[in-house]
């Protein structure tokens, strides 16, 4: 059994709760970070056309790519530690969301957590990204709140 867990930033905490409990023991478990291609893509080219010309030296995009991979390794290392079990740490980098579904191609489960309106239950508790990895995942899913759920009460109303 191969059990895929999203580590982002702000919610991994809970996915790797989430797979202590679902995850079988013996089950191959990936911890997937990834590191978006747009912010250090941004920087490259703000540089380039507006300050850099001639000065790849001091190219923030190249400090940006460096940080975004020294935050992945810490993150990877701190859901490693806190599944407290053997797994395996994967860091890619591209469109994450794209980049999670792929990894998620021929896994038994992928555990992943709302990112959006955490104050209220609807679709908006989910951000972009995790909205593609939800409707596009080529494996069963397990969506969970990174904290406690609010109450039905926060359901809109039915329409009229």
């Amino acid at each position: 059994m191969a059990v895929i867990v999203w580590i982002a930033e702000g919610t991994w905490p809970a996915c790797v709760d989430a797979a202590r409990t679902h995850a079988p023991e013996g089950a191959e478990v990936v911890l997937l970070h990834v590191i978006d291609e747009d912010i250090p893509g941004a920087a490259h080219g703000a540089f380039a056309g507006l300050l850099g010309r001639g000065r790849p030296d001091r190219d923030p995009g190249a400090r940006l790519e460096h940080l975004a991979a020294e935050s992945a390794e810490a993150l990877l290392q701190g859901a490693a530690e806190r599944f407290g079990r053997a797994c395996v740490r994967l860091e890619r980098t591209g469109r994450v969301e794209r980049e999670v579904v792929a990894v998620a191609d021929g896994a038994n489960l992928l555990i992943l957590a709302r990112d959006g309106d955490r104050t209220r239950l609807g679709p908006r508790s989910l951000g972009p990204a995790t909205r593609f990895v939800v409707d596009h995942a080529p494996c069963p899913v397990l969506l969970i709140w990174p904290h406690a759920a609010p109450g039905i009460a926060t359901m809109a109303p039915p329409p009229r």
